[in-house]
């Protein structure tokens, strides 16, 4: 997995770039691959609307989202097989079947 870099860090090196020092002049200092600049400065210029694309919050947002989905699923899952196995060691109560 890639290296994680703080977000001041990333920051700063997006701030560079905006004051007009190049990517590859800016990654070089920093020591850190262009790719990466590149993309956070892209990502930078989502968050500030100059871009169309997904922000950073939404883009938290929905990875919150998709995990409470998961979540849940697993869940329903959990409550469905635990019905089946009552059904099976119970039956039901009045005598029907399905």
């Amino acid at each position: 997995m890639p290296k994680a870099y703080p977000a001041e860090f990333r920051a700063r090196a997006v701030a560079l770039v905006r004051a007009g020092k190049s990517i590859r002049e800016t990654a070089r200092e920093l020591e850190i691959s262009e790719s990466c600049l590149h993309n956070w400065v892209k990502q930078d210029r989502i968050d500030h609307g100059e871009r169309p694309g997904l922000s950073s919050a939404a883009h938290a947002d929905l990875a919150a989202a998709k995990r409470r989905i998961r979540q849940l699923e697993t869940e329903l899952e959990v409550l469905r097989e635990a019905s089946k196995i009552y059904e099976e060691l119970n039956g039901d109560p009045q005598g029907r079947s399905r």
